[in-house]
């Protein structure tokens, strides 16, 4: 019996550490040679690492979130297989305290299930100091329409003033010392404000919690049923990608100056426009509004440089870039993720449409490689019709500015009719955001740089023409 110590190895140039997302083995699997170990996250890429011998699980390094150095320990298997002498150890013996630790764990935990079902049956039942018990059981009778304390009922028999029970109206009444209940059941109506009384128990004139329920199920409408239910606390380790989008929008908002600017766009035509190519595409991809946009931007942008480029705040260098690498803001089951479509200046509205399709699923299902989610030099965000009215989106540093384009609604508005005069018409709005780095772009820039695309999208046939 002999040891095997698997060191992370290199996976990518310039790499040097990586962060474990996922173990998919623990201390004691057995695994065979190939079966997958851990998923190692680095550059928003992530890497499975394979076990290259079969044997036993012995040590692992560290935990999930956990980052390790690249040639550092990932996991020692012990194996009866033949491996360098170099890499032989001798196994440590199992620790018999481990598995009696484990025992004694699994067996107080039986206990203080068991402990706790005995508490929870005796809450339901009635302390002898609580209440004195009654000379036989009294069922309450039931209540037609609101009913009153039934300490008010001697007082008018004898012809008594009921300023209490005046004074009591439109507060929750006590619930009355007659009525069969377990002090966690009285805790319970009093604080939701029910009077005892009105319940009616479903066995033997004593009120549980299942008639509570009950109770509040079917009298919703006189304002006793909770706004929600109560949750669990969870705590959630933030680790994998959700960390480095943490990191990095903590970055950006601490090192960039944002300033935002918004503008509405009539995007009738550009839909109509987009209904007419979907409906002659043939074999091709399904337009969506983004593959639009992004012809605008392109071209807009050689008039406006300093809004494609990149700022190293260390180095104090800006750099205006001639291509259009974009930037796609693309919601995973992991976090955002940000695909890049290279020169995008170059393609036209059906390469774009597939780039965009394909980049997307890349980046949902995993498969995106590292160069395909870095090196944007301006980035698009949109949440399609969850848009809102207008947002701020926070950069992608080191980019200078981000946009984003938000949900299209319908209005009216007043358009020439054509003949001096105007007429009221349903047009589709949307409005387009645009957040810029204040120390690279001005604000006059900025607004400039949205009327081009505002003119562009207002008027689509100059987004066809050569």
């Amino acid at each position: 019996m002999s040891r095997f110590t698997f060191n992370l190895p290199d996976i990518g140039e310039g790499i040097a550490e990586a962060e474990i997302v996922a173990w998919h083995v623990k201390v004691g699997d057995m695994v065979e040679e190939d079966d997958r170990l851990a998923d190692m996250m680095t550059d928003k890429a992530t890497v499975e690492m394979e076990s290259p011998v079969a044997g036993r699980i012995v040590e692992v390094a560290g935990e999930e979130g956990d980052v390790i150095a690249i040639g550092s320990r990932l996991v020692v298997i012990e194996t009866d297989g033949e491996i360098p002498m170099d890499l032989v150890e001798e196994a440590p013996a199992p620790k018999a305290e481990a598995v009696e630790e484990r025992i004694a764990a699994e067996t107080s935990t039986a206990e203080d299930v068991e402990d706790t079902r005995e508490q929870a049956e005796a809450v339901d039942e009635p302390r002898p100091q609580d209440s004195a018990p009654p000379p036989e059981p009294v069922r309450p009778e039931p209540v037609e329409g609101p009913s009153f304390s039934s300490s008010a009922a001697p007082e008018e028999k004898n012809g008594a003033s009921t300023s209490s029970a005046r004074t009591g109206e439109g507060k929750s009444a006590r619930p009355s010392a007659k009525v069969l209940a377990s002090p966690a059941v009285r805790k319970r109506a009093d604080e939701l404000g029910i009077d005892l009384a009105e319940v009616r128990p479903a066995e033997d004139g004593r009120i549980r919690h299942a008639d509570l329920d009950a109770f509040l199920a079917y009298s919703g409408a006189k304002g006793f049923a909770p706004a929600g239910r109560r949750m669990r606390d969870e705590q959630i380790k933030v680790i994998g990608l959700r960390r480095r989008i943490a990191e990095n929008m903590a970055a950006s908002k601490r090192n960039i100056p944002h300033f935002s600017y918004v503008e509405e766009c009539d995007v009738t035509d550009l839909e109509r426009l987009r209904a007419d190519l979907n409906a002659n595409r043939g074999s091709k991809p399904k337009l969506t509004l983004l593959p639009l946009l992004i012809t605008a931007i392109c071209r807009a942008l050689p008039a406006f440089p300093m809004i494609n480029a990149r700022y190293d705040d260390e180095a104090n260098v800006v750099t205006r870039h001639g291509s259009v690498h974009l930037g796609m803001a693309t919601m995973t089951d992991g976090g955002l993720m940000v695909p890049v479509i290279r020169d995008a200046q170059t393609r036209n509205l059906w390469q774009l449409a597939a780039e965009i399709q394909r980049l997307a699923e890349a980046a949902r299902d995993g498969s995106a490689r590292s160069d395909e989610l870095s090196g944007s030099t301006l980035t698009v965000t949109s949440l399609g019709p969850l848009g809102g009215v207008a947002t701020t989106p926070v950069i992608n540093r080191p980019e200078v500015a981000i946009i984003g384009p938000n949900r299209i609604v319908e209005r009216p508005m007043f358009v020439a009719d054509g003949m001096g005069g105007e007429r009221i018409e349903k047009r589709k709005l949307m409005n387009v955001s645009i957040s810029c780095d204040h120390r690279v772009v001005d604000g006059y820039d900025a607004a400039a740089f949205v009327q081009q695309m505002k003119k562009l999208i207002e008027t689509p046939v100059l987004l066809l023409a050569d």
